[in-house]
């Protein structure tokens, strides 16, 4: 198969209206080749494509790292590398994908967590960038989903987002909170159960319009009920 025809096979099932239900699909694609259309549409105007190509991605290597875990290694690299100051690029949807693949991959969170987690880190290789942040919450959020406890040294970094002027920090941060499980970040969440922003989110395969209050309730009593973490999705 070309690469034009694996492109053009890749997008008709990310704009998939079931993309659910036909997500393993991409399992049956060649893993080391349909990861290269999916690194493009990373960078997608349309946050569905752009979503979808994040769970795409992390379901192709993530089967990857089964098979052939160096070849899994090489895809990581690639999104290290494209939130490189030396790449030359941006590195939309890079931590996302991480987060993603990490979260379907015990082998490749083992492997690279640290890395995720440094980059909401001030002493570590922390992004200047408030979209790129954004794009860092959610990673370090799907993760923390699954395995709550090797990004336990984000949780009080992140918990100073809850305070930030940009609502999709507010919000991500409020999800991550949940997730993790951060009693500690009660306080501030409580302050956010006025907040009425309306922000863009994905979650369960869907993107959908979510004020914060209803983001940073759902988080409170993840907490305060002790909700364990979810299963990969």
């Amino acid at each position: 198969m070309s690469f034009r025809t694996l492109k053009k096979e890749v997008l008709k099932l990310l704009t998939r209206d079931d993309f659910a239900s036909i997500l393993p699909r991409f399992s049956d694609l060649p893993a080391r080749k349909a990861v290269n259309p999916l690194f493009s549409f990373l960078y997608s105007t349309d946050d569905t494509v752009r979503w979808h190509a994040v769970s795409a991605m992390g379901m192709v290597t993530a089967g990857l790292a089964e098979m052939d875990r160096e070849s899994a290694r090489i895809v990581m690299r690639r999104l290290i590398w494209n939130l490189n100051d030396e790449s030359g690029g941006i590195g939309w949807g890079s931590p996302e994908a991480m987060g993603d693949i990490m979260a379907r991959s015990q082998g490749m969170a083992r492997e690279f967590y640290k890395i995720l987690v440094s980059y909401i880190l001030p002493h570590g290789n922390f992004l200047e960038h408030e979209t790129l942040q954004r794009g860092v919450l959610w990673g370090l959020h799907r993760l923390a989903e699954v395995a709550p406890l090797l990004t336990q040294d984000a949780t009080p970094f992140v918990r100073l987002f809850l305070s930030s002027k940009d609502p999709y920090h507010r919000g991500l941060a409020a999800c991550y909170a949940g997730g993790a499980q951060d009693e500690e970040a009660l306080p501030s969440l409580k302050k956010l159960v006025q907040d009425k922003t309306m922000i863009t989110t994905y979650s369960h395969l869907k993107v959908k319009q979510c004020r914060i209050r209803d983001l940073t309730e759902a988080a409170i009593s993840r907490i305060e009920q002790r909700q364990p973490p979810m299963c990969p999705t």
